[in-house]
């Protein structure tokens, strides 16, 4: 309850610094142009962000013909979180990770790589995919979309005030000085609301992923693994497209000196203690 009190917080943040930032740029009138960007941007995404990543990864799909255990695995799983059959795809990398995509629980599908096969036992796999059928059910995904439309759409009008400055509801241009610093200050403040919002998603997906295939134990130890396997062993797809980090269980990418604060997902290790206080 109170990672689902957080993102809805955290979303309310996004929004209000969104509409501030058009304000900004042109008063009402900009307010209303950020208003109607943020809509026709988050329309895409909602439509068409599935067939993107899943392009960006080159996954293919799988059918119980393909891939027979795994596909079994993912509808037994499904049918315990009483949702729909998702489609089902593997990418060839070796880096071991996984993620779902899909606007909704009718249109998702869950996706791993050929790496994560490899390394985790059945019982690991199988917390995995929980984990990904739970962002399904909670809808994680139309949220990181939208977080993640609003933080880029931020830093455009961050961009757009800084070269041509902003106006307030009487047309008077404001200080530059006040243009320089939104530019500077307005995208760091929407992607770190943007990572606080996916770290809670983490966090409720893990609870979700233990509580639909009964063996959180399990979901930690694949963690564990997935974090001794996933260093220094980069997926190429997401070093090109940083934006598609926050889709995975594992952030893919290699963190920085302040990577706690500035990371899509929250720590591994405290990640495992969440999941084996529930044993």
């Amino acid at each position: 309850m109170f990672n689902l009190l957080k993102t809805a917080v955290l979303m309310a943040a996004i929004t209000a610094l969104f509409m501030a930032i058009g304000a900004l740029v042109g008063g009402r009138a900009g307010m209303m142009f950020a208003l109607v960007l943020a809509l026709g941007m988050n329309f895409f995404s909602y439509w068409f962000s599935d067939k993107l990543v899943l392009r960006m990864y080159n996954a293919q799909e799988v059918d119980e013909s393909t891939a027979p255990g795994f596909y079994r695995m993912v509808r037994e799983l499904a049918e315990r979180a009483q949702l729909p059959m998702p489609r089902v795809y593997l990418i060839q990398e070796d880096a071991p990770n996984a993620f779902a995509t899909g606007r909704n629980p009718q249109n998702a599908a869950v996706a791993a790589t050929t790496g994560i096969l490899r390394v985790l036992s059945e019982r690991e796999l199988r917390g995995v995919m929980a984990h990904e059928l739970a962002h399904v059910k909670h809808r994680d995904i139309l949220i990181s979309t939208v977080s993640a439309t609003m933080a880029g759409a931020i830093s455009m009008l961050a961009n757009f005030a800084m070269f041509f400055g902003g106006r307030d509801n009487e047309g008077r241009p404001h200080n530059p000085i006040v243009g320089l610093l939104v530019m500077l200050l307005a995208p760091l403040a929407a992607s770190l609301i943007q990572m606080a919002i996916s770290r809670a998603r983490e966090f409720e997906a893990d609870r979700g992923g233990a509580e639909i295939s009964g063996d959180p134990a399990a979901l930690a130890s694949a963690l564990q693994k997935i974090h001794r396997h996933a260093q220094g062993l980069p997926m190429e797809a997401a070093e090109r497209h940083p934006e598609t980090a926050q889709m995975m269980i594992m952030n893919p990418l290699s963190g920085g000196g302040l990577r706690g604060l500035f990371s899509t997902h929250p720590s591994t290790e405290e990640r495992v203690q969440r999941l084996l206080a529930m044993v």
